[in-house]
């Protein structure tokens, strides 16, 4: 078989026998030789060794004689594979994909915990509303089954006697002055230093159910040193026959509470740090009996005890009996947020009673600076029960 009829590589590749291939091959790269030295071929490659057609492998000396690679213009190049090296990343390169790494978690660490805290927040916020909304819809309750009693009538004269009632009570309210300091929170971003006074009262309201009394009380414990909780509010609750003298209820309600038996009532939330009561008359008017500057008239069947603490910033006491009831009451509960109550709780108690400033300065120093921390509750309430003729 002739191999000048053979004139590229692709045909000789179709050789059937790989010694004819070789030899097609041979004289194929001769001719490339001479067209590379008349100039009608370019070189392309240097130190080409070796290079596979169909199946035969050319040796060394295939190669032109100064070890370069040729090709025809419309024929593929002869290159060689140049050797696979072994790939890796340098040290910068680590380096640099390791911080990029860190600034990412830190970004996504950031961006959770941001969101963690908005759905505590969520979540407290959410808690509280519904506590100190139960807590006020179970006061006004109360208040509206306010009855009067139409006991024996004293006109403007005291009706206790060392604390305790001989007469019936209709409603009482009075501070929390034992062992007991208010505590005062500058507010954040006021003018002139303006500080918020919370106040306690504990009250007294007496009601009636068809043949039954019944005697119901609200106080926040600050009277014995908490085991577990930090400001607790109870629920005094109990009844007795109509013909009974209601006034024993009162009594009862005083004496569990002089006598710290707190487990005879409901205890309903913590963190009440605030609360008070406020009676007005028909006319709308703050009932002060002149305390505070705040001239009113006065109504037969009350007695009214000075502000406490003293001076402008306290809440009047008083006590209704016979046919005297306030045709209104505001109530005002403040409550600490469960995170603050929660870190105020584990500061300890560190002498006789959480509750006075100079036995738990820590205590006292981290809820005085924490009035963002506390959520205020405010409602008046309508008595339908009252009698127009304590008032004239």
């Amino acid at each position: 078989m002739r191999i000048e009829l053979y004139k590229d590589r692709r045909a000789a590749a179709l050789l059937p026998r790989p010694r004819e291939r070789e030899r097609a091959v041979q004289f194929l790269l001769s001719r490339e030789r001479e067209k590379v030295a008349e100039g009608r071929m370019r070189v392309v490659g240097k130190n080409w060794m070796k290079h596979r057609v169909r199946g035969s492998r050319l040796k060394q000396n295939d190669a032109a004689a100064d070890g370069t690679a040729v090709c025809l213009p419309s024929a593929r190049c002869l290159m060689p594979r140049a050797p696979r090296l072994a790939s890796a990343f340098t040290l910068v390169e680590v380096i640099v994909v390791m911080a990029l790494l860190i600034l990412i978690v830190t970004a996504l660490m950031t961006v959770f915990s941001n969101t963690q805290r908005a759905f505590r927040s969520s979540i407290t916020q959410s808690d509280i509303l519904e506590n100190g909304r139960a807590t006020m819809e179970l006061m006004a309750a109360d208040l509206r089954g306010m009855t009067p009693s139409y006991g024996l009538s004293i006109g403007t004269n005291n009706a206790l006697t060392n604390g305790f009632a001989y007469y019936p009570l209709n409603f009482f309210a009075t501070n929390n002055f034992v062992n007991y300091e208010p505590l005062i929170q500058p507010l954040v971003g006021s003018d002139n230093n303006v500080q918020r006074t919370n106040l306690l009262d504990y009250f007294f309201i007496l009601g009636r159910q068809n043949t039954e009394w019944i005697g119901v009380g609200y106080v926040v414990n600050t009277y014995t040193v908490p085991s577990s909780s930090l400001y607790p509010l109870y629920r005094f609750y109990a009844q007795t026959n109509i013909e009974a003298n209601p006034a024993g209820l009162f009594n009862t309600f005083q004496t569990e509470i002089n006598f710290g038996q707190w487990t005879n009532m409901s205890h309903l939330m913590d963190g009440v740090v605030g609360l008070t009561v406020r009676a007005y008359n028909t006319n709308g008017v703050w009932l002060t009996n002149g305390y505070n500057f705040r001239q009113t008239n006065v109504v037969r069947n009350t007695w009214f005890t000075p502000p406490y603490p003293p001076g402008p910033g306290g809440e009047v006491g008083f006590t209704f009996y016979s046919n005297a009831v306030p045709a209104s009451v505001q109530i005002e509960l403040a409550t600490l947020e469960d995170r603050t109550l929660q870190r105020a709780e584990s500061l300890g108690v560190s002498q006789t009673n959480a509750y006075y400033a100079p036995n738990n300065l820590a205590q006292w120093s981290y809820l005085t600076n924490r009035a963002n921390a506390v959520h205020i509750f405010r409602q008046r309430v309508s008595i339908p029960l009252v009698d127009p003729s304590a008032y004239q």
